[in-house]
């Protein structure tokens, strides 16, 4: 392939990644009938994992496997993702409130504060995870891989499944290693701290891939790719200080740290990008090689939100089941400055589907840039 292999980027964020879907329509859309998978490599983090997945699994009809993976999301509730019932909610309540207040005494401390066992029910349900070996061998698939942190070792690993080509690599605090992806990786993955409990793989306890995620877009690089689209879960751009209203809530201060976790590693990553491309092209291909620099340019499309997916969490708060409203409240996130955290929780269909619209149309205002990465 004259153009190199083209990868896909997917970073997390719960239920933001709903606009990926959004944008993956548009670029079915922009291909027309086209067969075959434009994103021979696809990466995912988090929420953004499990879109990957799904895309590797029907990477032998891309635009089936976006149909699919829209209408998933189209007609998503929370109680698919986790339990809002009042029993499982006040249950964990007083779980959390009796190891806060007696500790000391019982000596067992909860595993996170919300139980996302349907979201494996539901992963188990929908995806046929042999179909990914399947598709690799038949052509349509390179490699995919999923990220997830470990807690004892503090390295973030890239789990992937690919073409013998595509060799395990170490760097620092990030490694690559093969396996035979499943339902496992996935809830590893999108194993937000503190909201979902952590997964233990092999002999290590994972957390969300989002955390110490130094470089997000590096496994596909290491995967071999050579222009790389990246869609991400929140505005990328500084939007600058804003007069605070008073102490911040519970909600507002995890929704920052949350923020943190999902945008910044992709940013820092991506302006490392610039440098290293700004660089390389000062020389021409005679040149570098000469040099023996074996480095080359990395083509990179990014599409990120429009609008704040915070303020648009906050119009839609109410859907939520009523005794998840209730908890959120103490925490301060049903409040405006405490939309940030409801962003990664709001799995409810109006909201999912303003984030799909929006990613929609937000590709769709560069489909030229589109158009050019996809070589139409």
């Amino acid at each position: 392939m004259a153009d190199g292999k083209a990868a896909l980027v997917l970073t997390g964020g719960g239920a933001r990644a709903a606009y990926q879907v959004g944008v993956l329509a548009a670029i079915r859309e922009i291909r027309g009938r086209r067969r075959g998978n434009p994103f021979p490599i696809l990466c995912g983090t988090s929420a953004g994992g499990i879109n990957a997945a799904a895309l590797a699994v029907y990477s032998a009809d891309f635009n089936a496997g976006v149909r699919k993976l829209a209408w998933i999301w189209r007609h998503f509730h929370v109680d698919q993702v986790y339990r809002s019932d009042a029993p499982t909610l006040l249950t964990t309540g007083l779980r959390w409130s009796g190891a806060l207040l007696l500790g000391w005494v019982v000596r067992q401390t909860p595993r996170s504060l919300l139980d996302n066992s349907p979201l494996r029910d539901l992963l188990v349900r929908v995806l046929d995870f042999s179909r990914i070996r399947q598709s690799i061998d038949a052509g349509h698939l390179h490699a995919v891989s999923v990220s997830a942190s470990g807690y004892s070792s503090g390295e973030n690993l890239a789990f992937y499944e690919g073409v013998p080509e595509v060799q395990p690599w170490r760097r620092a605090q990030r490694v690559g290693t093969p396996t035979t992806l499943g339902v496992e990786h996935l809830m590893a993955s999108s194993a937000i701290p503190f909201l979902f409990p952590a997964v233990m793989i092999n002999r290590e306890y994972f957390g969300d891939g989002s955390m110490r995620q130094l470089a997000p877009i590096s496994p596909a690089i290491h995967m071999g790719a050579t222009r790389i689209l990246v869609i991400g879960s929140g505005r990328l751009a500084d939007e600058g200080r804003q007069h605070a209203d008073g102490y911040p809530s519970l909600a507002q201060i995890a929704g920052h740290a949350l923020s943190s976790i999902f945008l910044d590693g992709l940013t820092v990553d991506l302006e490392r990008m610039q440098r290293i491309n700004s660089t390389l092209n000062a020389f021409d291909e005679a040149e570098r090689d000469a040099a023996g620099i074996v480095l080359r340019p990395i083509e990179t499309l990014v599409i990120s939100p429009s609008q704040r997916l915070d303020a648009i969490a906050g119009r839609h708060r109410d859907a939520l089941p009523r005794p998840l409203k209730t908890l959120l409240r103490g925490v301060g996130a049903m409040r405006r400055e405490g939309s940030a955290l409801l962003s990664y929780l709001l799995f409810e269909p109006g909201y999912t589907h303003a984030l799909m619209q929006l990613g929609y149309e937000d590709a769709f205002a560069r489909r030229r840039e589109v158009e050019a990465f996809l070589r139409i």
